[in-house]
């Protein structure tokens, strides 16, 4: 496929995902490196998640899971925001977190929480 093709692809399948203001937000990678930010929408929406084989639900847990697992807490904000936005409740989200906490431990899986708690708090504000 065409890196055109890609990234409008990619664009169309984050927009489902997120909300104005989440894509806002993170449309910020495009001043500190436009390349980047291709990569990012090309190949992380464009390629991945628009994969036929995998609900963008499902897709959502893998995600969850790996940030978690990784420890990776400063991206795990915007894809529980995602994880609500395809679908996934809050009670799910925090089944997932419950259970990694078997596989990663207590520190990552209670981080994740009170991540997730301030998501939840924030949407219900909204």
């Amino acid at each position: 496929m065409e890196n055109n093709n890609r990234y409008d692809l990619g664009i169309s399948t984050i927009k489902k995902m997120v909300s104005n203001e989440a894509l806002e937000n993170i449309e910020q990678m495009k001043t500190i490196s436009p390349d980047f930010w291709e990569m990012i929408i090309s190949f992380g929406y464009g390629d991945l998640y628009s994969r036929e084989g995998l609900s963008n639900t499902k897709r959502v847990i893998v995600t969850l899971t790996s940030l978690i697992t990784q420890g990776a807490f400063e991206q795990l904000e915007f894809h529980i925001r995602a994880a609500l936005n395809v679908g996934l409740t809050k009670d799910e989200i925090k089944e997932i977190i419950i259970h990694c906490s078997g596989y990663v431990g207590f520190p990552k899986a209670c981080q994740a929480m009170m991540i997730a708690g301030k998501v939840f708090e924030e949407v219900t504000e909204e």
